[in-house]
């Protein structure tokens, strides 16, 4: 399957803004989407509350796409509100490989175009 950056990209731009919930908690500064192996791409935002028991978008993506019963990811892109991609978290790098050990591979999108495979992210995870 072919990695298309720029629509993995816009797909995470298209749900990315941050917004005020309640005086405790803010959603959508960050947005990820997924790419699965079956072609579909499943997006999420983020939520932060004062508690920190909000989540990573990342996360929420992925949630979304095991609704679906798809486990493999192909490629992850995360965003910013401000318009830059950033890398995903400690967290959120070891939840892609906990979903299925063969995301290693995933193709991890960063800023300037380039991707690095997670195993690059997780470098000492057996």
């Amino acid at each position: 399957m072919e990695l298309d950056i720029e629509a993995l990209t816009a797909a995470a731009f298209a749900v990315v803004g941050l917004f005020t919930c309640s005086d405790d908690c803010t959603a959508g500064g960050v947005a990820a989407a997924v790419l699965a192996d079956s072609g579909e791409t499943y997006t999420g935002i983020c939520i932060d509350t004062s508690c920190s028991l909000g989540f990573c978008a990342e996360h929420a993506a992925i949630a979304e796409m095991l609704k679906h019963r798809r486990t493999r990811i192909i490629a992850v892109v995360a965003v910013r509100a401000n318009g830059t991609i950033k890398a995903p978290c400690g967290r959120c790098r070891e939840m892609i490989y906990q979903v299925d050990k063969a995301n290693m591979d995933t193709q991890v999108i960063l800023g300037d175009r380039r991707i690095l495979r997670l195993r690059d992210l997780l470098p000492h995870r057996t």
